[in-house]
């Protein structure tokens, strides 16, 4: 990848966990929720999805929110997708994917080993009769799952990931025919955006059918939403393609149509999301019991607005995002201790508003601001932690892997 690519990818990774932290931050003030919070022992369990429950609510909140549902996770996961050829041919499969371990998997255990439990305390609290610790730990055993909270971005990116070493090691030119198929899209972003949108109906749509698009399911801490497992793995796929074909010669080359077209996306974006949630708010407030011509389109409806969605973010990104700050850097830097780490900060904020005054946008502003602060703080404090332990146990300078993102 040429310089200018990678200050505009690593730009992107500063603005994808920033709207990550801002995406959690505003749950608990969207117009859409009940009055109350969820119980904590009441299937299905929705407190795991929206923890705290705020009086002060804003439609708006909801807007962006369910822009970041249509469009965040797939583009996270072809950015992940994306950096992982380099990887792979520069240290092989298994090389990598014990990489992956220390990167990904062993985050993940820590996380929601230690950190879900503390983040979640403060959803057990806003309907609690014994607010106790003890309380606590004997009902969050008693549960059927062992809530991750976000990470379970994290595992599916680790299955993905050795997905990719084992296809490396058994079909070696698999990348190159990927690439082949990613070349004939050069100059044509709509053939791109065609093919994005043609395989991620045939991914989705049967998925979203059959479990509706909203239901998960969960096996202790693994965690996915049973609509979507094919669509991610469509997305990965798709950056695994472009990163083994270069981004400098592709689709996603910063002199590009793509990127002088980035308006026309943004637009296309903003038309589709429309669609898409007019469509959808057809089937509500319960999905079985709308009409099937309405479900059907609503599921149509999401794969053309994903795939706008992830295309306008890259295609704004490559032309609005060319010059590096010390902001950004830092920012991109500590993207994956902040993903880690800032769910707890989230919650906690949250619950300490509860009996505040402040708006729904003050308060999902504020929690944004200092999450993000307290976060970005703990991953420096992380990666200097990794820092010294490598450099105690080899002798040499270590690296900060604990701030690099996931990919």
């Amino acid at each position: 990848m040429n310089s200018g690519a990678n200050v505009t990818f690593s730009n992107l990774r500063a603005v994808v966990i920033l709207i990550v932290v801002a995406f959690h931050s505003a749950l608990p003030y969207l117009a859409s929720q009940p009055p109350h919070p969820f119980a904590f022992d009441a299937p299905p369990y929705r407190w795991i999805a929206f923890p705290i429950i705020d009086r002060e609510r804003w439609f708006g909140l909801d807007l962006f929110c369910a822009w970041q549902d249509v469009s965040l996770m797939s583009l996270m996961f072809l950015l992940a997708g994306l950096f992982t050829p380099h990887g792979l041919i520069r240290k092989g499969g298994p090389a990598y994917l014990a990489e992956r371990w220390w990167r990904i998997g062993l985050p993940f255990v820590l996380a929601v080993a230690l950190l879900s439990p503390v983040a979640y305390y403060a959803s057990y609290l806003t309907t609690a009769t014994d607010p106790s610790p003890a309380a606590f730990w004997q009902h969050w055993r008693a549960l059927p799952m062992w809530p991750a909270g976000p990470q379970w971005f994290l595992w599916q990116l680790l299955l993905l990931s050795g997905l990719a070493a084992a296809l490396h090691e058994l079909m070696p030119s698999w990348p190159r025919a990927a690439s082949l198929i990613v070349a004939r899209c050069d100059d044509r972003p709509l053939l791109f955006f065609a093919c994005l949108t043609i395989l991620s109906a045939l991914a989705y749509v049967p998925l979203a059918m059959i479990f509706t698009p909203w239901e998960w399911t969960f096996l202790g801490p693994l965690s996915f939403q049973l609509s979507r497992p094919l669509h991610y793995l469509l997305f990965f796929s798709a950056g695994f393609a472009i990163g083994s074909y270069g981004c400098d010669r592709s689709i996603f080359r910063i002199d590009g149509p793509l990127a002088r077209q980035w308006p026309t996306w943004v637009a296309a974006a903003c038309a589709c999301f429309a669609l898409w949630g007019g469509l959808t708010s057809l089937t509500m407030p319960d999905w079985n019991a709308s009409p099937p011509a309405y479900r059907l389109a609503a599921a149509f409806a999401f794969p053309p607005a994903c795939a706008t969605g992830v295309i306008a973010f890259v295609a704004s990104s490559l032309a609005l995002l060319r010059r590096r700050s010390a902001l950004a850097d830092s920012l991109s830097t500590n993207a994956y201790g902040i993903y880690l780490t800032h769910y707890p900060f989230v919650l906690w904020l949250q619950y300490a508003l509860l009996g505040t005054r402040l708006n729904a946008v003050a308060k999902a502003a504020f929690v944004l601001i200092v999450a993000l602060a307290l976060s970005w703080a703990a991953s420096g404090f992380l990666a200097a932690g990794v820092r010294l332990l490598v450099h105690r146990h080899s002798g040499l300078p270590g690296k900060g892997a604990i701030s690099d993102q996931p990919r």
